[in-house]
Parts: structure tokens; sequence; C-alpha cells
């Protein structure tokens, strides 16, 4: 009987190949999973050319629940002086009146923001499209900086694909309305951007229906 170190059989090596791969698996997704959640908890409020709100659903003319309070943080970040323009954005879906951009502008011009202040674009029916038209848009006026907002859960991917689209962009998330009222809640949308996110960074193309609608 001869001594020695036995060679790891084919089987052996296979097992190990996938034992390594789901582990890189596994810590990628968890990385990614914290960058989410750290994102969300920046708020960042330096002075920027604009203020960007991504656009969320409409119904003829008045912004849903999610929409309201990212036009609600919008304000408060204008009446604080971080920018002097408020973009809406966001396109329409068949059979609206309305775009996103629309009715987001209205909103606030109703809630006293002066209306030459506001800069509806709306275009896009995804982040990714809706960053491009804003992105191209701003960049006829000279503008480069934007305070982007959307909810938390959505900064990381949002400033990503911001950054992707030519603008030097940093977030100012809000933190009321539907998406952050409880943790089973938080803990969806977590995940969701999280396999989002991935998705974008190997594809450069949006995934906004993975995990369902409701974050634009």
């Amino acid at each position: 009987m001869t001594g020695g170190v036995k060679t790891p059989g084919p089987a052996r090596w296979a097992r190990r190949a996938v034992l390594g791969t789901v582990l890189i698996a596994v810590l990628v997704v968890g990385g990614t999973a914290l960058r989410v959640w750290q994102d969300a908890r920046e708020d960042d409020r330096a002075r920027a050319d604009v203020i960007v709100v991504l656009g969320a659903a409409q119904y003829n003319g008045r912004p849903s629940e999610i929409f309201e309070a990212r036009l609600a943080h919008a304000k408060d970040l204008y009446e604080r002086g971080v920018a002097d323009t408020v973009v809406t954005s966001g396109g329409s879906r068949a059979g609206d009146n309305y775009t996103e951009a629309e009715a987001g502008a209205a909103w606030l011009v109703k809630q006293g923001v002066p209306g030459e202040a506001t800069m509806p674009v709306g275009t896009g029916s995804d982040t990714l499209g809706t960053l491009r038209a804003v992105s191209a848009r701003v960049h006829e006026r000279g503008w480069r900086t934007a305070v982007i907002v959307s909810d938390p859960w959505h900064s990381l991917r949002a400033r990503t694909m911001a950054i992707d689209s030519g603008l030097d962009a940093w977030t100012s998330p809000t933190h009321s309305g539907p998406v952050v009222q409880t943790r089973e809640t938080q803990a969806k949308y977590i995940f969701r951007e999280t396999a989002a996110l991935l998705y974008y960074r190997l594809s450069k193309m949006p995934a906004e229906d993975i995990g369902g609608a409701g974050l634009g």
C-alpha cells in the first residue's frame, strides 16, 4: 500500500466548484443588499443645479401616495435652497391624460412652488429611460449637478443610473410614505432593489418589473 496525499477526484472538484460559486453569489448579493441599505440612510442636501423627483403612479393628475411623498420631500429641499429648479419626471401609460411629470409639477405649484421653478420631463417608462431624458434636458440648460429624490431603497440604483446617464448626482430620499411604513415592506423593497441593481450592473438594462411595480 502506497502512502501520500490523495488527489481529489472529478466529483470532489465539481462539489468544490459549486460551493465556491454559491459562496461568491451569496457574498455578491449580500454585499449589494448592504449597499442598498446603507445608501437608503444617506441624505445629501448639498447645493445642486436641480432637484430631480423620480415619478411614480398618478391617477388622472393626482399623484399616488408614493409619488406625493417624494414631491413633498422635493418641495422641502427647494424651500431650503438646495436648488432653484425642481425637475419632475416620468411618462404616461396608455389611456392616461397626464404624464407623471405633469401631475408632479401641478402638485408642486398647488403647494406654493412657483411654476417657473418646475421643469416637467414627461419621457420615460422606467428609471433608466427617465434619467436619460432628464439628463438631456438638464444639459441643455448648461447644468450638470442633481439631487435625486426617490424612496430610500431606490436611492443606490437611481444614483448609479443618473451617473451613468451623465449627471453628477447624489441622493436625498424621502422617509415618509407607504414604502417605509413597515419592516416587512422595507425588506420587500430592499430585496427587489438588490435584484434590480444586480441585473442592471450585469446587463445595463432596467429591471422595473422585478418584484412588482411601484418604485418607478
